[in-house]
């Protein structure tokens, strides 16, 4: 047994939400926030059996998109004395992270 914890961008997190339901997964959503771009995800956990791993795995890759995004680089404190022209950095967002555990034991209450 595994337990499947992928971390989804928001915009990604409805599409996988029912491709899983679909597929006859169980899991549970939290809620969680990026620490590089700050912006909305989605925690996914499901524990799953070792032979159905990669059927969620496929799930995710087809559902979650990397896609590419601007990211204002000017140093706050510019903004204080002029109105400076924005310096952008495009920077890979969205996908997923995956992590895979073992499990010991699943108890259904």
């Amino acid at each position: 047994m595994k337990l499947v914890i992928a971390v989804v961008n928001q915009q990604d997190s409805r599409r996988l939400h029912d491709a899983l339901v679909e597929s006859g997964f169980r899991f549970t959503e939290i809620a969680s926030t990026g620490g590089f771009l700050r912006q909305g995800n989605v925690t996914l956990l499901t524990g799953v059996a070792d032979d159905e791993v990669e059927t969620v795995l496929e799930l995710i890759r087809q559902h979650c998109q990397t896609r590419e995004r601007a990211v204002d680089v000017t140093p706050p404190d510019t903004r204080v004395y002029a109105h400076p022209v924005g310096q952008a950095l495009t920077v890979p967002a969205g996908g997923a992270q995956v992590f895979i555990l073992n499990i010991e034991q699943v108890i259904h209450v």
